[in-house]
């Protein structure tokens, strides 16, 4: 019985020993497991605060992108208006100079056709010259006021008319006005011309309308009258001056007859040479003066007056050679006056012939 009661005793013994068995291995993986949670705590905040880190650069990052968009934003509104303020003066700058540059010439330098250096170029063009009769007595008798009021109107006038034609305003001396037509824009020498032609009879038909206003406005006792010579010929035409002030212009001895026949011509008509008359006969009616001999110039310079009221022709011939010379307006001509050439003609071929005859039997 004693054996028995050992054997039991010892059964439970075993049992509370794997019980202690089993609790101590429980025990041993569970701080293994603590261990191991708590390292990965560890790890976990660790990694909690690297991500932390991150996300404090991340949110100054954008603080400062945020901050800086917004100083870039005002940055650039106020280049924005720093750039409409330069534009305005550019403009402004711009819209003065146009005021001292021929219109033809300003369009040429801004939009880059033209430089704006010492070159010059040889180019057939008609120049056109002009001036007040008397001006020196007007302006002795007139206050600085009054003269300038005056010749600013008077330049006004004259300069919308040559702006309508398209001619380019090469300079204002005084009262004097130099205008050419063939650069830097141009037509052809023959349109050239005439618009040239066409815009001095536009001058001169403007100077008649004003009669009364030169009275009313400046107290005149007698109307202003111009004086206007033209020709067409080879120039040198560009910028002459120094590298720091250039003179955009037209220089040579064709300017200078025109110039010249302006400085002849009676007051309130208009003086061309032959040049210019060779290119306008067929549409502007005009008469022959007295030829001149010009400095500078070995040929008598043959001159012609144009008609103011005269007719454009459209319908009109012309034959010019060296010893004859014959304008037939087709429109206007008549029988009878047809029927007299022929008889003329025929008359000089009889007596051409008669010549000859006499010049054999010699």
């Amino acid at each position: 019985m004693e054996d028995t009661k050992t054997e039991s005793t010892k059964l439970e013994m075993e049992k509370e020993l794997k019980k202690l068995r089993l609790q101590a291995s429980l025990h041993k993986n569970l701080s293994a497991e603590m261990a191991r949670q708590k390292a990965r705590a560890e790890e976990a905040h660790e990694l909690a605060q690297v991500k932390t880190e991150e996300l404090d650069k991340l949110l100054k990052k954008q603080k400062l992108e945020t901050l800086l968009r917004k100083n870039l934003a005002s940055e650039m509104g106020r280049q924005k208006e720093i750039a409409e303020e330069a534009k305005k003066r550019i403009e402004s700058i711009s819209d003065q100079l146009s005021k001292y540059l021929a219109p033809q010439l300003y369009k040429s330098i801004f939009s880059g056709e033209q430089q704006v250096d010492l070159t010059s170029k040889r180019k057939k063009l008609t120049v056109f010259f002009s001036d007040l009769v008397g001006f020196t007595g007007i302006s002795d008798s007139l206050e600085s006021e009054e003269i300038t009021a005056m010749l600013n109107y008077y330049l006004t006038e004259m300069a919308n008319i040559a702006l309508e034609f398209g001619g380019t305003i090469d300079k204002y001396v005084g009262d004097a006005i130099l205008i050419f037509f063939g650069d830097p824009e141009s037509e052809g020498v023959q349109e050239d011309a005439l618009r040239c032609t066409k815009m001095a009879i536009a001058m001169q038909k403007r100077m008649v309308e004003l009669t009364d206003e030169w009275a009313q406005k400046f107290g005149l006792r007698e109307p202003l009258q111009i004086r206007i010579g033209m020709n067409t010929g080879y120039c040198t035409v560009g910028n002459f001056g120094s590298e720091d002030r250039l003179d955009y212009t037209v220089i040579g001895g064709q300017v200078n007859l025109a110039a010249r026949l302006e400085s002849i011509t009676k007051p309130g008509s208009i003086l061309i040479s032959f040049d210019t008359f060779s290119q306008v006969s067929d549409s502007i009616e005009c008469i022959e003066r007295e030829t001149v001999t010009v400095k500078g110039i070995r040929e008598e310079v043959r001159t012609f007056e144009v008609v103011l009221d005269g007719p454009i022709k459209n319908d009109r011939i012309c034959l010019e050679t060296e010893n004859l010379k014959c304008s037939v307006d087709i429109e206007l001509l008549e029988r009878s006056e047809l029927d007299e050439l022929t008889s003329f003609i025929e008359d000089a071929k009889l007596k051409l012939q008669k010549k000859s005859a006499n010049q054999k039997e010699k």
